[in-house]
């Protein structure tokens, strides 16, 4: 037995323990866990922005833990087993990589059954999608659900020639929100809902340029946001060793000390 196979026995008996004497973990249920997994991928999430590999290693233990405990209950009430979880991954692995050797469920290597690379959207709609868009959960936040159709949309073929085109698109579609605003300023609300379509235009041209560029937006605002929150607290750390309270300092006492967190 390998180490991993001795860990993931170990995490098994300790659950099905807990499943049984634990109060709490007794009377978890698939529904009850939901929010509380929703919660664990973000805190995975802030570890590997933050590139904290002793936090993303914890985090992905909760994580992995959350993944086993769904199987169990799920097999307790007679729907599916962890192996059947596992089966499925392989297999779908197996089908949308055609073209690499890859083994069977006794470790078998089987060989590719073609030459060239699959285009990766293709052969998830030969699985039964109607859309290729199905892929793409609703309650995913807006930023990575921009990027997550953009790329589905590019892997079918519906994409800009080139990065040339991308940026046009964000020069053109920055025209037409200075434009809404310029509408907006001069009419009143009655302009808003216009001038918020274009800059929502305007951002999603930005995400579809980001991804010519090689850059992921939404890693790219998280990291931006981390940033602006470390020095934002830099300031507030200063003012309150002078005995003040933040909204007491001047504008440009507060640039004096994010000029200071820019630097550090």
């Amino acid at each position: 037995m390998t180490e991993e196979q001795k860990s993931l026995q170990w995490l098994s008996s300790i659950l099905d323990t807990l499943r049984k004497e634990c109060p709490w973990d007794s009377v978890q249920t698939i529904d009850s866990l939901r929010y509380l997994t929703i919660e664990e991928v973000y805190e995975l999430s802030e570890a590997i922005t933050a590139g904290n590999y002793d936090e993303m290693r914890k985090e992905l233990g909760d994580l992995f833990m959350h993944l086993l405990f769904y199987s169990k209950i799920a097999d307790d009430e007679g729907h599916f087993t962890l192996a059947d979880v596992i089966d499925g991954i392989c297999k779908k692995l197996i089908v949308r990589h055609p073209h690499i050797a890859l083994p069977d469920r006794e470790g078998e290597m089987q060989p590719a059954r073609q030459n060239e690379t699959p285009k990766w959207e293709q052969v998830k709609m030969k699985e039964g999608r109607r859309s290729a868009m199905e892929g793409v959960p609703e309650s995913l936040p807006s930023l990575i659900k921009a990027i997550r159709m953009q790329e589905k949309a590019a892997g079918l073929g519906f994409e800009f020639p080139d990065r040339e085109s991308a940026k046009a698109k964000v020069d053109e579609e920055y025209a037409e929100f200075v434009d809404a605003l310029s509408v907006y300023h001069t009419e009143g609300e009655q302009a808003h809902n216009h001038a918020e379509e274009e800059l929502g235009d305007l951002l999603f041209a930005i995400v579809k340029w980001a991804r010519f560029e090689n850059i992921n937006a939404d890693d790219a605002l998280a990291r931006t946001n981390l940033k602006f929150l470390k020095r934002f607290k830099y300031v507030e750390t200063k003012a309150t060793e002078h005995g003040q309270k933040l909204q007491e300092l001047s504008l440009e006492e507060m640039e004096k000390y994010w000029n200071e967190a820019k630097k550090l």
